[in-house]
Parts: structure tokens; C-alpha cells; sequence
């Protein structure tokens, strides 16, 4: 486990009390040095969550890594369910993170 990952799994474990957590660093996916953590995916199911608009519960998540963003994180896909969403889809769940379009991975002239 990466040092970022082990920041964000603490950060998100002690300000949540998720019921469950998935923590998956993607920066090999894009065009990035070896070893970068620069890129995460993020599942948090949590009660803290209920009565929220998805984009509040995003806003919570990015409030809490505030400083992982303003330090080197650079992008975060996150899913933030409640349990009862999370039991309604966790068997058909598809959070798969869009294809990286971005540094020397693509011509832009094209």
C-alpha cells in the first residue's frame, strides 16, 4: 500500500466510519512516472452519507482530502453511497474510471 493510499484510507476511515471502503491507486493508467500517486479511485459507503445530493457527498469527500489534492493528488473518481444504495447495487455496480485523455498518452493534433 501506497503512503497516499495509507493517508486517504486514515483520513477517510476517521471522518466517515465507513461500512465499506475501497482505496485503488490508478496512476498507472496514465501518462505519469513509475510509482506517481497521482491518481485514485475512491468507493466510500457510509451512513454519514444519508439525506445528501451526490455532489454534497463528493464535496465532503474532497473536503477531507483537501491537502492529498493541494499535495500532489491530482485526480479522484469517487463513488459515495449510502448502505441502502450500496446493498441496492453492489452486486451490479460498474465504477470503472474514464480513460485517461490527457499528457503524451494522446495526440491532440489529430
Amino acid at each position: 500500500m501506497s503512503k497516499r493510499e495509507q493517508r486517504i484510507r486514515e483520513i477517510l476511515n476517521q471522518s466517515l466510519a465507513p461500512l465499506e471502503l475501497g482505496v485503488e491507486n490508478e496512476s498507472h493508467m496514465h501518462s505519469v512516472p513509475a510509482n506517481s500517486e497521482t491518481h485514485f479511485k475512491v468507493l466510500v459507503v457510509s451512513e454519514a452519507f444519508e439525506g445528501k445530493s451526490r455532489i454534497d457527498r463528493q464535496r465532503m469527500v474532497n473536503d477531507l482530502l483537501k491537502s492529498e489534492l493541494q499535495s500532489g493528488l491530482h485526480a479522484l473518481t469517487q463513488k459515495a453511497l449510502t448502505p441502502t444504495e450500496w446493498q441496492a447495487q453492489k452486486d451490479t455496480l460498474n465504477f470503472v474510471s474514464p480513460e485517461c485523455l490527457g499528457g503524451s498518452k494522446h495526440d491532440r493534433r489529430s
